[in-house]
């Protein structure tokens, strides 16, 4: 990670734990608001309601605090997305469904906060230590989709391998998840786009020469 976007200092004591923690809620609130050019300090330690020489102590500038807002999200995305992953083999769904739960589980992370997305994905920084982890989380996640394909057996067609397989799955969920949420149709219903996405992706893993 490069100076400009490593944080100055981490929190030790619970008081300083807590000022982070309303830096990146302030910050959440300004990017989602203003967008990533209007979304200034001085605003986050305004929203945050301590000065901007405390601001100043964790980060040192906005790009460190919008990294440090997408290591929050990614924290939050394998909290909520590791559970129905071990679910999917634990329970082992038909093809159709598991699938489902998949995508279902991407859209309800990602659709709460659209505006507040679209600064995270497109707009932040990726420093090298950022880019590091999103790359091992999706073949976490990749990994996953792989161990539920294999346990599916001959729901699959033959021809499909269900590594290659798991990695089109997760780049399609993710793709079409952040387009969503980033870009959404307001004539085309969630469910609608869940259900074409699920019709997608169980045709393709399905499909027989």
């Amino acid at each position: 990670m490069t100076p400009r976007t490593q944080p100055r200092k981490r929190p030790r004591q619970e008081r300083s734990r807590l000022t982070v923690e309303a830096i990146l809620d302030a910050a959440a609130h300004v990017f989602e608001r203003h967008g990533y050019a209007a979304g200034t300090t001085n605003r986050i330690a305004q929203r945050a309601g301590i000065s901007i020489g405390s601001l100043y102590q964790y980060y040192p500038n906005k790009d460190a605090v919008l990294v440090a807002l997408v290591d929050r999200h990614l924290d939050e995305g394998v909290a909520a997305l590791w559970p129905v992953l071990e679910e999917l083999q634990d329970d082992l769904p038909p093809l159709a469904e598991g699938i489902r739960r998949l995508v279902e589980g991407m859209v309800a992370l990602h659709r709460e906060r659209p505006a507040l997305h679209r600064v995270l994905f497109e707009e932040a920084p990726r420093p090298s230590a950022l880019r590091q982890r999103l790359t091992t989380l999706q073949a976490a996640s990749t990994a996953g989709v792989a161990g539920y394909l294999r346990a599916c057996g001959d729901q699959l067609a033959p021809a499909r391998a269900p590594d290659l397989a798991a990695r089109m799955i997760v780049q399609v969920i993710e793709t079409v998840t952040h387009d969503l949420v980033i870009r959404p149709d307001d004539g085309v219903s969630t469910d609608t786009y869940i259900s074409e996405t699920v019709a997608l992706l169980v045709g393709y893993l399905t499909a027989r020469p």
